[in-house]
């Protein structure tokens, strides 16, 4: 007897696709950008508020325990938070972290719009009259 086959995978609501094939570098990228803001979201969290455990923490931001943990592991690996008895802490180095992101996000925003000029452009050309190399 066969082995049984895979399900397929479920319907997206992604326009770009399944995370295989072309779209897998994109969907990476995206995912580094979605753990970046989820990392500035945890990091203004502990700066408006006074220590905060994990827990509280995960529950204030809505978001599971294991993410919430793996944040908190980077932004205390870039020194900008560390622990102490009563939960994380900012630590001095945030503001330089603020200044490096917001620098890094203008040269980032400058690349993306130079991307998607040059997909605007493929977008519209037919494609080529063949497969493969």
């Amino acid at each position: 007897m066969a082995p049984a086959k895979p399900a397929p995978p479920a319907p997206s609501d992604d326009p770009v696709g399944p995370a295989d094939g072309p779209a897998q570098l994109i969907a990476r990228i995206e995912g580094e950008l979605e753990l970046l803001a989820r990392n500035v979201e945890i990091l203004e969290k502990l700066a408006k508020s006074p220590p905060i455990g994990i827990i509280r923490l995960s529950e204030a931001l809505h978001l599971p325990i294991h993410k919430t943990r793996y944040s908190l592991h980077l932004l205390e690996r870039e020194g900008v938070i560390q622990p102490s008895a009563d939960g994380a802490v900012v630590t001095d180095r945030a503001r330089e972290f603020w200044t490096v992101m917001n620098v890094s996000l203008d040269r980032m925003e400058a690349l993306i719009a130079q991307l998607k000029a040059r997909a605007a452009e493929h977008a519209d050309r037919p494609p080529p009259g063949r497969k493969g190399y």
